[in-house]
Formats: structure tokens, C-alpha cells, sequence
């Protein structure tokens, strides 16, 4: 993948029609597939529950119609019909209303009831596929991603399939419906006029809605800014409130987050007063509509071709169409974010990883631990370079260490090695297969990873040594924590392994960690080991105890480790010495010390630091 797809993938807002119904058609497709086969009688029950409700709408105020007009001939004595029956006749069409009124609110009710559950479940499988999708995406991706940007992007895409599922099927969609049905009824039993009437009320409704929206979303999204600055400054301050202290600054620091206060108040009073003129415009177009209206019907009564039932049906009538339009300003402004938000999700289960198995990728099967890298040339984004005609080969249950300056290219050999990047040239390979002929979860079950910082996440002691190999049972949980050094300490536990371990493993010390660490990657039970500067960040005396835990998991292994502590791999079958991205020197520890080279010279620096650490 390129970097302007990433970038593309932050920025590319949608707001076109094309936009729009494509989205809607991936939503469709969310209710059709296979998983919510199963949801389908719920489906049409949800439709016709929406339909009958709808119906229902309109009828009522047609029989309360009717009632009333019977009620006004009981008043006026109507010829050739008796007071009893004509009083019969207005009790059974009240209680027709009554009842179609009583269904039409009900229905919904029950319509959401059944419904939730097909809403929900199509949420969560979008919500998965979409997590299972990022979780498959290549390392870059998740290096280019700020904390938590891809989950929210995953939240707000799902919970808008919700909401526009919902809205658009059983809130817009059915107003239509009413819509269409009204001034159909109103036509056909009333006054054409009074449909048209209808229809232009709403659609000029509709209109200056879409439009204010528009403009009241430009000021939304400035208070969102304004509110996003409020709080990052807020969080910064109160964040680093030790060096605010330190430079006696806290008076600047309330006097930035007056600053921003005041900006956000300012957007915040256009957004509310934007609100203001929608809700005035919007009330004055139903309202004007509404009374011309009854004036056409009063216009009609007058000259004999309406009844006064006739004119509270169409009142009621239209009054039903207009509520759910009160929220039409909301409805257009979160359809539209939500399709903004939705497409984001989108777009990100439409990206490809940089890294995928071919589709003639085979299974590592008894991997026997010979590596190779042959030529092999690396490049990092912004053309840094990684490595440059770097070959090498290690043989199966061998030592071999990794040493050079900062920015060598140690790290990008191990990264290569796991295949999170693919080399520009060359090859790297596994007894002679060449990695991207390889499945990825085949390969990556042939290494265990003991890195720097091992960071743990916050379950248990059982859930972080298991993530290696989860079926693994307590009893070979214990038998690597055993090999890993760990057993005393866990032992000391009141709740053994079952102790939680904090955010991030923090509950445990550094050398703990460690541990943990070496005891996963010994419950995998790999056959290549990589040690990724796995003691450089310890005390002397915990790294001794590390050391030891490392030296028995190394045991009948490949073993591959990359050291800022030269002392730790002084005694590996061969060393490999980086600079700027290619192999300058190579050998044992006794060879490389004679050579006088760079290994020779950092060995000298490091024994220096050491000599004057002690004699302090």
C-alpha cells in the first residue's frame, strides 16, 4: 500500500449522491448476507408491522372523520335516518379510530422490539470484520495509525449502520409512505387541492431543512474543532502539570484555556442560534402550510362540498405527517455524518495489506531452524534505507547475535525475518523456503519473541504466558513458568496465576515482565528464538536472573539475539556486526576482538562505562 492510501483513508470524506447510495447499498448487503439468513421472518414481520402502522396512520383520522360528520348530522337532525342509528353509527367509527390510532403508535413498538435484534447482529459482524480485517492489516498500517483511531472508527461506522438502519427503514421511509398515502386519501375523499397543498409544504419543509443543515453542520463542525482544542489543552496542562509547575506557568496555562473557552463559547452560541432560525423556519413553513390548508377545506365546507368531520380528518392527517418531520434538521445532519462515518469503515475493510499470503502459500510443516538472508535490501518510508546487500546464514540450533550502532538495521532484520515487510531485493528464507512462499501463521508459530519492552495486556498471569499457545494446559503453563524462572514469584501470589497483571503488565516489575515474556515464548515451544535487546533495559542482577531464564530457553533452539549489552551474546556461535544498514564485520567474540574493528571498539567503550559505573 501506498502512502498517499493511507492518507486517503483519514481523508477522504464523501458527500456526494454516488457517495451516498453506495453506502446504502453496503448497508443492504450487511442485512443479506448468509449469517442473517436466520433474521429474515423478523425482516418482512418488521416491514409489515411498518406498513400496517402506517395505514392505520391514515385511516384514523378518515373515520374520526366520518364519526364527527355523524355527530354533526345527529346536531342537525339529518334527514331519513333515526338519532339511534345515526349515533350508533358514530360510536363504531370513534371506536374504529380509537382503535387504528392505538395500533398505529403500538405496532412500532413492537416492530422495534423484534427488530433490535437483526440491527445489533448485523453491527456486530460488520464490527468484527471489520476488526478482524484491521487486525490483518500490514505493520505499517498500524505504525501510521494514532492509538485508538482505527476502534473509533470502527465504533462510529458500526453504531451508524445502526442508526441510518433504523432511521432511514423505519422513520423516513415510512413517512414517505404516509406521505404518499395522505394526499392520495385527501385527494380522492377530500380536496386535490389540499394534497398539493401537502406535498409543496413538505417539500419546501424538506428543502429549507437540507439547506439550513448544511449550513448549521459548517458551524458544528467549528464548535467541534473549538471543543477539541478546549480539551486537548486541558488534558495537556493537567497532563504535565509537574513542568507547569516547574516554570512557574500556571497562570499562562489558565490564560491559553481561557483563550480556548472563549472560542468554543463563540461557536457554540452560532450553533445554538443557527438552531434557532431551522427550528423558526421550519415552524413557519408547517404552520403556513397547515393554515392554508384549512382554509381550502373551511373554503370547501362553506360551499357545501366538505363536512366539518372532513376538516379534522385533514387537520389530524396532516399533523401526523408533520411531526416526524421536526426532526428532519437532526435526521439529515447524522444521515449525513453517519455516511461519512460509514464510509471511513468502509474504507478501511476495502484496503489490501502490503503484506499477504500468496494464494499458493504453503503450511511451515517440522521446521528445522536454518535461516538465510541472501542480498537482501530493505528501504523504509521517506527512503531512509534499512539494509543493503545484507547475506548472512544461520545454521538450525545454532547462536548467532546481532550488534551495531543505533539505526544499523538490527530491528529491520527481525522485521523481515517475521515478514511485517518484505525485502526490495533479495530473499530471506526458512530452511530453504523462501518466506513469501510461506503462510504468515505457520511461520510466525516457528518464532518466539522476547522483546525489549514486553508489554502485557491486563488480564492475567494464565491469559499473557498462554497467548502463545491458548489451549496450552495449567500444567505446561507451569512447567514454562518453571523454565522461565518465574515459579517462586508466582507461587508467592495469593491468587497464583490467576493475578491480574495491570494496563500494559505495569502491576509486574521489569524484570517480571521479562519473564513473562520468556515464559510465552517457551509455551509455544518455537524452534527459532529471537531475543530483541530482551535484558538491555534491566538492573545488573535482574538481568543475571533473565540471562539464566533465556540461556534455558535457548537450549536445542535457533537463537537469534540482538544486543545493546555486548556481554550477553559474547559467547554465540557467530556474531554479526551492522552499520548504516550493512554487515561490516562477522565472527566469534575471540575473533572480532583481534580484527580491532567497530565490534572491538564498542566492546572498549562498553567495559569503560562499566569500569567507571562501579568505581563511582
Amino acid at each position: 500500500m501506498t502512502p498517499n492510501a493511507h492518507h486517503d483513508f483519514h481523508s477522504n470524506v464523501r458527500g456526494s449522491e454516488a457517495g451516498l447510495a453506495r453506502t446504502f447499498m453496503r448497508m443492504a448487503r450487511a442485512l443479506i448476507r448468509p449469517e442473517m439468513t436466520k433474521w429474515r421472518g423478523r425482516i418482512v414481520l418488521a416491514v409489515l408491522f411498518t406498513l400496517a402502522a402506517k395505514g392505520l396512520s391514515v385511516a384514523a383520522p378518515v373515520w374520526l372523520g366520518i364519526g364527527v360528520n355523524n355527530a354533526v348530522d345527529v346536531a342537525g337532525g339529518a334527514q331519513g335516518a333515526t338519532t339511534a342509528g345515526i349515533f350508533s353509527s358514530f360510536m363504531v367509527f370513534i371506536i374504529l379510530f380509537g382503535a387504528a390510532r392505538l395500533l398505529s403508535n403500538a405496532l412500532p413498538q413492537f416492530r422495534d422490539a423484534i427488530f433490535v435484534r437483526v440491527t445489533q447482529d448485523a453491527v456486530r459482524l460488520t464490527a468484527v470484520d471489520a476488526f478482524r480485517h484491521a487486525q490483518e492489516q500490514d505493520l505499517q498500517f498500524h505504525l501510521t495509525r494514532r492509538a485508538g483511531a482505527v476502534q473509533r472508527i470502527i465504533e462510529r461506522g458500526a453504531g451508524s449502520i445502526e442508526f441510518l438502519l433504523r432511521f432511514l427503514a423505519f422513520n423516513i421511509g415510512p413517512t414517505l409512505i404516509e406521505l404518499i398515502l395522505a394526499a392520495g386519501v385527501i385527494a380522492a375523499l377530500y380536496s386535490w387541492q389540499v394534497a398539493f397543498i401537502a406535498v409543496i409544504t413538505i417539500a419546501l419543509y424538506a428543502g429549507a431543512t437540507g439547506l439550513i443543515t448544511e449550513w448549521r453542520s459548517v458551524q458544528r463542525r467549528k464548535m467541534n474543532d473549538a471543543d477539541t482544542e478546549l480539551r486537548a489543552i486541558a488534558t495537556d496542562t493537567l497532563t504535565n502539570f509537574e513542568t507547569v509547575k516547574a516554570f512557574g506557568a500556571e497562570s499562562r496555562e489558565a490564560g491559553r484555556y481561557d483563550g480556548a473557552m472563549r472560542a468554543y463559547v463563540d461557536r457554540y452560541v452560532r450553533v445554538i442560534q443557527s438552531l434557532s432560525i431551522l427550528n423558526s423556519v421550519q415552524e413557519f413553513i408547517m404552520t403556513g402550510g397547515l393554515f392554508a390548508a384549512v382554509a381550502i377545506a373551511a373554503y370547501a365546507v362553506a360551499g357545501g362540498s366538505m363536512k366539518a368531520g372532513d376538516v379534522t380528518a385533514i387537520i389530524l392527517m396532516l399533523t401526523n405527517i408533520y411531526r416526524p418531520l421536526n426532526i428532519l434538521g437532526f435526521a439529515w445532519r447524522e444521515i449525513r455524518q453517519g455516511s461519512v462515518d460509514i464510509e471511513k469503515l468502509f474504507d478501511l475493510m476495502d484496503m489490501k495489506p502490503a503484506i499477504a499470503d500468496s494464494p499458493d502459500a504453503v503450511n511451515l510443516v517440522a521446521p528445522e531452524g536454518r535461516i538465510a538472508f541472501k542480498d537482501v535490501s530493505f528501504a523504509h518510508e521517506a527512503g531512509r534505507q534499512g539494509l543493503s546487500g545484507v547475506s548472512f546464514e544461520v545454521e538450525a540450533g545454532s547462536f548467532v547475535g546481532i550488534i551495531g550502532p543505533s539505526g544499523a538495521g538490527k530491528s529491520t532484520i527481525l522485521r523481515l525475518l517475521f515478514r511485517f515487510h518484505d525485502p526490495a531485493a533479495g530473499g530471506v528464507s526458512l530452511d530453504e523456503h523462501d518466506l513469501r512462499n510461506l503462510t504468515q501463521a505457520s511461520l510466525r508459530r516457528a518464532f518466539g519473541l522476547v522483546p525489549q519492552d514486553v508489554v502485557l495486556f491486563n488480564d492475567t498471569l494464565r491469559f499473557n504466558i498462554a497467548y502463545s499457545r491458548p489451549e496450552a494446559s495449567d500444567d505446561e503453563i507451569l512447567a514454562a513458568v518453571r523454565q522461565a524462572q518465574l515459579g517462586e514469584f508466582i507461587e508467592r501470589l495469593p491468587e497464583g496465576l490467576a493475578t491480574r497483571v495491570g494496563e500494559r503488565g505495569l502491576k509486574l516489575s521489569g524484570g517480571e515482565r521479562q519473564r513473562v515474556g520468556v515464559a510465552r515464548a517457551i509455551l509455544l515451544d518455537p524452534k527459532v528464538l529471537i531475543l530483541d535487546e530482551a535484558t538491555s533495559s534491566l538492573d545488573s542482577e535482574t538481568e543475571r536472573e533473565v540471562q539464566a531464564a533465556l540461556a534455558t530457553a535457548a537450549k536445542g533452539r535457533t537463537t537469534i539475539a540482538v544486543a545493546h549489552r555486548l556481554s550477553t551474546i559474547a559467547h554465540a556461535d557467530n556474531i554479526i556486526v551492522l552499520d548504516d544498514g550493512r554487515i561490516v564485520e562477522s565472527g566469534t567474540h575471540g575473533t572480532l576482538l583481534a580484527k580491532g574493528g567497530l565490534y572491538a571498539l564498542l566492546w572498549r567503550q562498553q567495559a569503560e562505562i562499566e569500569t567507571a559505573t562501579k568505581t563511582r
